[in-house]
């Protein structure tokens, strides 16, 4: 494993280790336990996250490709983010980042959580890009041409200018083709929206 790798696994086992537990499950030893019952009810939004962010932070170092949507050829931004929702939830997303910003719940900037999907206009043109919110105000993504998927800063002056909105995919409201999401109670893209 690339010396880069093995720095963000270990810093999302510390993250992962730091995710609050929800009220419905009020101790680590009962979260723990629950996420490891067959027969539990669906996981909660930790459980999940846990998930997304692993399967995310497996692919560091991954190289940039347009259009790209494995580890094999490589990744775009959005080719990036469905492979891992593919991986982690047996999830079928669109490919593109404005697609993908149609789907799920808005989600405000100070109410982000781990595996949130974020937002950015990179090409002059609104959701133009996406990555996968990981906490502490970072995200992981699959840049540009020439690049490889790594976690940064959304308060980088590039990002934090450039910043659309975020949304929530929850993986209860879809079918394994996508086909069954849930419409948007808004659109991300209309003018003053987030």
């Amino acid at each position: 494993m690339p010396p880069m790798r093995f720095y963000h696994l270990v810093f999302i086992t510390g993250l992962l280790c730091s995710l609050p537990v929800s009220a419905a499950e009020p101790s680590a030893a009962k979260f723990g336990q629950a996420a490891a019952e067959a027969d539990a009810p669906a996981k909660g939004w930790p459980a999940r996250a846990q998930e997304i962010l692993m399967s995310a932070l497996s692919l560091t170092g991954i190289k940039y490709t347009y259009g790209g949507e494995s580890p094999e050829t490589g990744f775009d931004c959005s080719g990036f983010v469905r492979y891992v929702f593919q991986q982690a939830e047996n999830l079928t997303l669109p490919h593109g980042a404005r697609a993908l910003s149609q789907l799920g719940q808005r989600i405000p900037m100070d109410q982000l959580q781990p595996g949130d999907l974020v937002f950015f206009n990179t090409l002059k043109s609104a959701f133009s890009h996406v990555g996968i919110y990981i906490g502490n105000k970072r995200f992981i993504h699959a840049p540009s041409a020439g690049g490889d998927i790594h976690v940064v800063s959304m308060e980088d002056e590039y990002w934090a200018k450039r910043y659309n909105g975020a949304r929530r995919i929850d993986p209860d409201k879809v079918g394994s083709g996508g086909s069954r999401m849930t419409p948007p109670e808004s659109r991300m893209d209309e003018p003053g929206k987030q």
